[in-house]
């Protein structure tokens, strides 16, 4: 097994080992996010200034079953999540008993079904990309059902969510469906699954952010919609009990320490906790093997009319209900990704800068990514990946450059369909994630978008947003209002772009979508 290791902070840590005042138990000075993305997990402490202390990162393996299927081993996942948390901790130098709460923070709608008794999964963990249940949701929609999923889950009937990805791997064998009946099998997304697992079947609850993610739950209500189970032939028996994203769900024990869990959310909905989005018309995009804008709606969910999602933001126990509009780039750092793996172009995604910063501009070379179809505002599951443009001029720095613009090509139609749900103009967007350290992309999505784009000064807003949650819940941070006094800026980058050569660049770009979505039919 390859792992992976962040850098840490040094000696401050150490000196923290020290008691306090009155000689008793070390005081609580940090909080552990346990953050499970989609091609690794990561373990990171966060001391009270929300600075990161240290961090341990373990890839694990993504299995490709067939074109448009991706699978992971929940497993594999578990074990890398627990190893990283403990190594986090260890090499830090802290006592586990300093550590005031674990906030969880997760890959969503990828789907675990699993054995109640004996915990082992009944399938591999059908990932958020994987395409393979698109003939569900075209009867879905052949059924008259999309409107009433429209309007109770906020979501569009697409393989994107784990709703029919449950069904599907419990209309894979006639075993499972009876068991599943028989209240044998359970179902978790990512979150679940871990937190099952670390109280040894203890605990099997999601968060309002996650349950929004299946198309099964009741925006409005709050509560699992049974006309939907129904309709899926999902058993309710299999379902966790919804929580909100922020109070003590339990206590686990890490080497000798009971620590209590107490903050959850999907990751994109505690990016835009993290960056302190708790404000009506507040935008961020994380940049991730996806990207995802996220606008903070208020305490009503509001319903859009331009390919974006409905779906719940991260709120404390006992707060009203907090709602956001969303919109989903399937393959965005991802593109990177298969650049060096697929392509042999990169030997590593962080020299993407440096190579396209070879040529001034891609040479007319559009990539359009959609190697798992496109999301929103498309939300066409057919679209095949195009490459358009091509000469005998054309280098590799061309198709480095090309994928990198398609990230922000790609957030920028979002951001697009944003400006029409809310008619008004978005002047500024905080952007973080892996891919948003890269200036040249953050530079031209500003300049391809015409905002100015806000880069925070630590780009673990995701991590940081499962550990405001958990601090919050456990009295180690006050308010959002302390919140807010540790999301400090980074860097901004102002457009440059005139205007006739925007409209250049946006004019082959959508020609190119439209030669995806052709190429898909």
């Amino acid at each position: 097994m390859v792992y992976n290791e962040c850098i840490y902070v040094s000696q401050p840590c150490f000196r923290a080992m020290r008691k306090n005042e009155s000689g008793d138990k070390p005081m609580k000075k940090y909080i552990l996010a346990l953050d499970e993305g989609t091609t690794s997990v990561r373990a990171i402490l966060f001391n009270r200034q929300a600075e990161v202390v240290a961090c341990v990162q373990h890839p694990f393996a993504q299995i490709y079953p067939q074109p448009g299927w991706v699978e992971q081993d929940p497993m594999e996942i578990y074990a890398n999540q627990y190893a990283a948390m403990t190594e986090c901790i260890a090499k830090s130098g802290i006592a586990p008993d300093e550590i005031a709460a674990i906030g969880i923070t997760n890959q969503r709608e990828t789907t675990v079904v699993w054995d109640k008794h004996t915990g082992k999964p009944v399938y591999h963990a059908i990932v958020w990309q994987c395409r393979r249940t698109a003939g569900i949701c075209e009867q879905i929609v052949a059924d008259g059902m999309e409107d009433y999923i429209r309007s109770v889950t906020g979501l569009r009937a697409d393989a994107y969510f784990s709703a029919t990805k449950i069904k599907w791997i419990l209309d894979s064998s006639e075993t499972l469906r009876s068991r599943a009946i028989n209240g044998e099998l359970l179902f978790g997304t990512v979150d679940t699954w871990l937190l099952w697992k670390l109280t040894d079947g203890r605990v099997h609850i999601t968060d309002r952010t996650n349950a929004s993610r299946t198309m099964l739950y009741d925006l409005r209500r709050g509560c699992w919609d049974q006309k939907l189970l129904d309709y899926f032939g999902i058993p309710a028996s299999m379902l966790p009990e919804i929580r909100s994203s922020s109070e003590v769900y339990t206590l686990i024990n890490v080497m000798g320490a009971d620590i209590p869990v107490s903050g959850m959310a999907g990751d994109q909905q505690a990016a835009l906790f993290g960056q302190g989005c708790f404000s009506p018309g507040e935008i961020k995009t994380t940049y991730g093997t996806g990207c995802f804008l996220l606008e903070h709606t208020g305490q009503e969910p509001v319903r859009s009319s331009n390919g974006l999602v409905t779906t719940a933001a991260a709120a404390e126990k006992g707060k009203p209900f907090e709602y956001a509009l969303e919109g989903s780039v399937f393959i965005g750092g991802a593109v990177m990704q298969w650049l060096r793996d697929g392509m042999g172009l990169l030997r590593d995604v962080g020299d993407s800068e440096y190579f396209a910063r070879k040529t001034e501009d891609s040479g007319g070379v559009y990539i359009v990514p959609a190697f798992t179809g496109l999301g929103a505002p498309y939300w066409n599951m057919h679209s095949k990946g195009v490459i358009t443009g091509l000469t005998r001029g054309t280098r590799p720095e061309h198709l480095i450059r090309a994928s990198l613009e398609s990230i922000a090509y790609q957030t920028n139609d979002l951001i697009m369909a944003m400006e029409s749900d809310s008619g008004r103009k978005i002047r500024r967007m905080k952007a973080d994630g892996g891919a948003a350290a890269n200036d040249l992309l953050m530079q031209f999505q500003a300049d391809i978008s015409d905002l100015e784009v806000i880069r925070p000064l630590s780009n673990e807003a995701t991590a940081a947003g499962a550990a405001f949650l958990a601090g919050l819940a456990v009295g180690f941070y006050q308010n959002r209002e302390e919140l807010l006094t540790l999301c400090r800026s980074g860097g901004q980058f102002i457009p440059e772009m005139d205007a006739s050569q925007r409209e250049d660049c946006l004019k082959g770009w959508k020609k190119a979508v439209r030669s995806a979505i052709v190429n898909g039919e």
